[in-house]
């Protein structure tokens, strides 16, 4: 063998190593987010009805947070917070913005997400299930915000049915043979399906795995013969609604609503396993970090009743209120590598944290600009944990809303689009968790606080404009 030969043999095992020593050293990242699930809709945060075992293991395997919020209580916004690490008085969307023909407003091509930040890390990236933040082909396509692959729905409003007629594959149109009254491929079947192929196919390097699950957002979809609509149909002693035939506009009713809910989270937990099993089968399980987690808080849409099953935990409000109900979430953390088994957690952290997180994780710079601290050496036990000095959230809708926590405090306003001075609601979370208690008129010093980082923390933006002229 001639010296050329040998050195490039020394360099092909040199690059072996190398890759084989990465998988070991860099950790993949799963992160799941489910759409509208209550923080009490988890058996391991208390639901008694509706049976979540495989989601309950990973809080038994990891550590469970107790005081972890969602970017808002809506969908695109509180996405949007995840993605760059920005709370939604930063944000580049901030509500949930339909575009002609298909998708929500992008985020800019300027916007740094987290996707990019684990490409910059050497991670191979999917997304699969629902994105929202903006169209095929535009600035917000996550195909140009740093994912590999994308699978799914590109448009939160088509992701209201589970028998659509088309998905999306990167950026080419998959077209489905579902009708509205002939529903045969059920899309959170097809998604799984590709998210764990995606598993198999990067088993041998590091990747960033973002299954943003549709489930169990309305409509109360089902596929034909689903074995825990069955169990919990008899389980409620439910009995049918009346139905007036659907037309395929708005959500499709169901005939059983409470069982069909049920069923959906049970499904998304079925996911969870299936997800859970493929690690163990591709020899991953012990260095992938596994984030479970929830957009906002639980629905009423759809013929959904969050009241049936206690959905917020006991909290105030639900989806849409900046209420606790409406945006504390249940988080969950397992990476056997790392986080010791059997924690809970009461530190405190939101969804802006989560990219600064991950710059850690992936040994690389914050970002400057940022919102989020990370949250890294809560999770490992590793190094002083930064603290958030205050936590502020937005909402577009319904008048307004503007909500700022700090310590135990809580700072509520209602109808701040059009009354930016108006009265702040102040709740004390260490002894009225669920917010009974307006104790503003009592802690003027608390609300002045309050007030002002609701003025400085929002920055005005012109593509969503907070304030209304009067």
């Amino acid at each position: 063998m001639n010296r050329r030969s040998v050195s490039l043999l020394v360099m092909a095992m040199l690059s072996l190593f190398s890759i084989a020593n990465g998988q070991k050293t860099k950790p993949n990242v799963i992160f799941i987010l489910a759409d509208d699930l209550g923080y009490g809709d988890l058996g391991c945060y208390g639901q008694q009805k509706i049976r979540t075992p495989h989601i309950d293991q990973l809080a038994a395997e990891g550590m469970k947070f107790t005081q972890f919020y969602s970017g808002t209580s809506v969908c695109a916004p509180s996405r949007a917070s995840l993605m760059t690490g920005l709370h939604t008085g930063h944000t580049p969307v901030r509500g949930n913005v339909g575009m002609e023909p298909e998708g929500q407003f992008p985020i800019p091509d300027n916007a740094f997400t987290i996707a990019e930040l684990f490409k910059n890390a050497g991670y191979t990236t999917g997304d699969f299930g629902k994105w929202g933040l903006g169209p095929v082909g535009s600035t917000g396509d996550p195909i140009k915000q740093g994912f590999d692959k994308f699978y799914g729905y590109n448009c939160q409003s088509l992701a209201h049915d589970y028998f659509p007629d088309h998905l999306w594959n990167n950026q080419t149109r998959i077209d489905l043979p579902n009708t509205f009254n002939n529903q045969t491929q059920y899309a959170g079947d097809m998604i799984q399906r590709q998210a764990l192929d995606f598993m198999a196919q990067n088993k041998n390097k590091p990747f960033f795995l973002y299954l943003s699950y549709t489930l169990p957002h309305a409509a109360l979809q089902l596929p034909n013969g689903d074995a825990n609509l069955e169990y919990y149909k008899k389980q409620f002693n439910e009995q049918p609604v009346a139905l007036k035939p659907w037309n395929g506009k708005g959500y499709q009713p169901h005939a059983y609503p409470k069982a069909a809910y049920a069923a959906m989270v049970q499904k998304m937990d079925d996911y969870v396993g299936q997800v859970m099993q493929q690690l163990v089968t591709l020899g991953l399980d012990k260095n992938t970090l596994v984030i479970f987690t929830s957009d906002n808080g639980p629905h009423r849409e759809g013929g959904n009743n969050p009241d049936f099953f206690n959905s917020n935990g006991g909290l105030r409000g639900i989806k849409r209120d900046l209420y606790e109900g409406g945006m504390r979430e249940p988080m969950i953390a397992r990476w056997p590598a790392s986080i010791k088994a059997g924690q809970v957690s009461t530190q405190t952290g939101a969804f802006w944290d989560f990219l600064p997180t991950f710059a850690q994780l992936t040994k690389q710079t914050i970002p400057a600009g940022i919102d989020g601290l990370s949250i890294l050496p809560t999770l490992t036990a590793k190094g002083k944990q930064d603290q958030h000095e205050y936590y502020y959230w937005e909402f577009h809708e319904n008048g307004g809303r503007q909500a700022v926590s700090m310590g135990n405090w809580k700072g509520v306003r209602y109808n701040a689009s059009t009354n930016p001075n108006g009265p702040i609601e102040l709740y004390n979370l260490s002894n009225d968790l669920a917010e009974k208690n307006n104790i503003a008129s009592a802690n003027p010093e608390i609300v002045a606080r309050i007030q002002e980082i609701m003025k400085t923390a929002h920055v005005e933006n012109q593509d969503f404009p907070f304030f209304k002229a009067k």
